[in-house]
């Protein structure tokens, strides 16, 4: 699959299968973002892989209800990095953050090649589930990355979220987020 393709495709669908995902495939995965770029090569993310049922429980009892269909997914990636292990930069910007989010990004491209869902979420108890999963407390829990083969029951999405599966969410033109040559003059 060509990158154009694979970005194309990616959908943050949330219909999984509860099959388990090969082995080969977590790893493929796991290598996606291990090449990801970051500054000064510091790999600031660090991941618990929850794939078993003991670890997963940990991480679905802190789902929130508008998340309640994650509880299919028989692969989360719980994200976390801190400020200290990445580039220190001026004005506010905890590049950390950005290291992890790209990292994130990668491998949802590498998933949606392998045919996998891979859906970030912020909607969970953060505090519940570093103490479930033995996260140090300096540790900032950035995302839970739900992944697994697309499914077809829809028994625990809302009437909203099921709507949202049918069709591509709409886009911003291009002149709202990208200015040219200054801030404000739309590039197109």
């Amino acid at each position: 699959m060509e990158v154009r393709e694979a970005i194309q495709k990616r959908r943050a669908s949330r219909k999984f299968d509860t099959r388990p995902i090969e082995e080969d495939k977590v790893m493929l995965l796991i290598e996606a973002m291990r090449l990801s770029p970051s500054c000064n090569n510091n790999q600031p993310w660090r991941v618990v892989v929850a794939k078993d049922k003991e670890s997963l429980e940990k991480i679905k009892v802190a789902l929130s209800k508008g998340n309640a269909y994650a509880k299919n997914a028989p692969l989360i990636f719980a994200v976390c990095g801190k400020f200290d292990d990445d580039c220190h930069l001026n004005d506010r910007r905890d590049y950390f953050l950005f290291g992890c989010g790209l990292a994130v990004g990668e491998m949802m491209l590498q998933a949606t090649e392998l045919g996998l869902i891979a859906h970030p979420i912020a909607g969970y108890d953060p505090l519940m589930v570093k103490k479930n999963l033995n996260i140090p407390d300096d540790y900032v829990l950035i995302t839970l990355v739900n992944i697994g083969y697309p499914g077809t029951d829809a028994s625990l999405l809302s009437e909203k979220q099921v709507e949202v599966e049918t069709k591509r969410p709409e886009r911003k033109p291009i002149g709202d987020n990208f200015f040219k040559g200054s801030w404000g003059n739309p590039l197109v």
